[in-house]
């Protein structure tokens, strides 16, 4: 089973490759279609977008922060005209580790402890 899973992380990992290099020979098509002009004015544009999107994500990070700590501190979800700013309870967690020794000599509590369902993530070395 472990080596099956392997194989398939392995052919995971060249289909990401593939697309990888799928993109990159669509950028050397494009790039030899660009003319030197037309890339010293594309490079101009974004030379010329570049502060202005740095200060407008500057806006952003800075409202974004404001209406979260508002939201938690109103104490309830509020929504506008295109957005909405959903307040979430505080999420409860216990000390398992504790929590176990302690169910060693007090076993009624165990009644009580929920397992979530296991899930997996894909990472990249």
């Amino acid at each position: 089973m472990n080596t099956d899973i392997s194989q398939k992380l392995d052919k995971l990992a060249n289909f990401y490759a593939q697309r990888d290099v799928l993109n990159l020979k669509k950028q050397e098509l494009i790039d030899q279609v660009l003319t030197p002009e037309i890339k010293a004015r594309i490079a101009e544009i974004e030379a010329e977008f570049a502060g202005r999107r740095e200060a407008v994500d500057a806006n952003i990070a800075a409202l974004e922060d404001e209406i979260r700590k508002d939201v938690v501190a109103h104490g309830e979800t509020i929504t506008g005209s295109f957005l909405r700013a959903v307040w979430i309870k505080g999420r409860v967690t216990w000390d398992t580790r504790s929590l176990d020794r302690y169910a060693k000599t007090h076993p009624e509590v165990v009644s009580f402890r929920k397992q979530g369902e296991p899930f997996t993530r894909i990472e990249h070395l």
